[in-house]
């Protein structure tokens, strides 16, 4: 739930992020993951599964997968809309662990 004037933010399902995934020393991940991947991302007080649709390097090159300890350019798209806005910070967890953290690039849609 959102509490905000009426037309200053709308919900959406589907933006660009940068994204660094933890290193198994780090709590996270001792595995890669590619696209397709439906973790559940938490924004501020709610949490919502989604999935990772393009997955791009520094160099803005398609990239196949992602390592622990990488920092990628990702294409996420939410299942349900949400109020989320360029510059908000998000967790990514699967269970029961948070595996990665990233901040909104740009909102496609």
């Amino acid at each position: 739930m959102v509490l905000a004037k009426p037309g200053t933010i709308t919900p959406t399902n589907k933006f660009m992020a940068i994204v660094y995934v933890l290193k198994k020393e780090e709590g996270g991940r001792h595995s890669p993951f590619f696209a397709g991947y439906r973790p559940q991302f938490y924004m501020r007080t709610t949490d919502v599964t989604g999935k990772v649709n393009t997955i791009m390097n520094d160099k803005d090159e398609e990239s196949k997968m992602v390592m622990p300890g990488d920092r990628v350019k990702m294409e996420v798209e939410l299942i349900t809309p949400i109020a989320c806005e360029q510059g908000m910070r998000f967790a990514i967890r699967e269970g029961g662990k948070t595996v990665g953290a990233g901040v909104i690039q740009s909102i496609i849609e």
